[in-house]
């Protein structure tokens, strides 16, 4: 591939990456009215774990990660995986959908620590205002909802869990950037996935031998699919493609497009207009956007 190619299709993936998350967020909402958190966990990691099977397998078989980078691919599946998505699913559960924007919104400023405290990137003054702005646009769209955020006793416990997940999600960029860069995104993934998958297959269990799938409706089904699918399969994928060739900070910036793909989905799905200060909060995360790929940080030659 032309060199000069690649980071235009990890910018146009991490738009595609933002499009699935944003109507993800709506779509497990309406499934969690049908089905407990963790069964739907179950139900969906097994999913994402098959399609990297049979992805794999077709691009020539199943590898192993060296002895070394073992110990790092049981972490990330630990917190990219097991911690992180409990958090989510049950926060979001606990939450409104408007805290639980605003706080993984946070995401490019934990990662930009991260990649900092590791010695990865050094983030440069674009970067950083590239991040306020988008920070600044997410809250204009997430307040400018009305009624949709709300910090109160009711929503603690979830706002809490949305701002862990934040955390881990930030450590999952960076910590899995090393493995990336040698075995590349997918196999990563897979790997990190597949140790995770059990565990909360193990946690899960429970819950969903006490469902009653057949009470399940064909939108919820849909749904699950959805969301093993392409909200983890092929999302975890574009993400870290995005991590090997763009960096760290820049690829963590298109997690707040997330918002904005939602509200477009909401406008879209549910008839829900958006308001004039969520569309000043859209322009400006696009402006925060481009001011933050307008300048490429140095890679350095060895990774930790």
């Amino acid at each position: 591939m032309n060199q000069t190619l690649r980071p235009a299709s990890a910018d146009l993936g991490l738009i595609g990456l933002a499009a699935i998350w944003g109507l993800n967020f709506s779509v497990v909402k309406l499934v969690l009215r049908e089905i407990d958190p963790l069964a739907f966990n179950t139900l969906r990691f097994p999913m994402a774990a098959a399609v990297f099977w049979i992805v794999l397998h077709r691009r020539g078989g199943i590898r192993r990660p060296a002895p070394g980078d073992v110990p790092r691919i049981l972490l990330l599946g630990l917190i990219g995986h097991f911690i992180y998505q409990l958090c989510f699913i049950v926060g979001l559960d606990w939450t409104l959908a408007g805290n639980a924007s605003l706080l993984l919104a946070t995401t490019p400023v934990w990662t930009m620590a991260l990649s900092s405290m590791a010695g990865h990137e050094r983030p440069d003054t674009r970067a950083v205002i590239g991040i306020g702005s988008t920070l600044l646009g997410v809250a204009l769209v997430i307040v400018g909802g009305g009624g949709g955020l709300g910090l109160g006793a009711s929503t603690v416990r979830g706002d809490l869990l949305m701002l862990v997940a934040a955390l881990l999600w930030s450590g999952f960029t960076v910590w899995g950037r090393a493995p990336v860069e040698r075995y590349g995104p997918l196999r990563s993934t897979a790997w990190s996935l597949w140790v995770a998958t059990p565990a909360i297959v193990l946690s899960g269990l429970p819950a969903l031998l006490a469902t009653d799938l057949g009470d399940l409706s064909p939108g919820a089904w849909a749904g699950i699919v959805y969301a093993g699918v392409l909200a983890i399969a092929l999302a975890y994928v574009l993400w870290y493609r995005g991590v090997q060739i763009l960096g760290n900070n820049r690829t963590a910036v298109y997690s707040n497009l997330v918002p904005v793909t939602a509200l477009v989905a909401a406008w879209l799905w549910i008839g829900e207009t958006p308001t004039w200060p969520q569309l000043l909060g859209a322009a400006v995360i696009l402006a925060g956007l481009s001011v933050s790929r307008s300048r490429q940080s140095p890679v350095p030659s060895s990774l930790r």
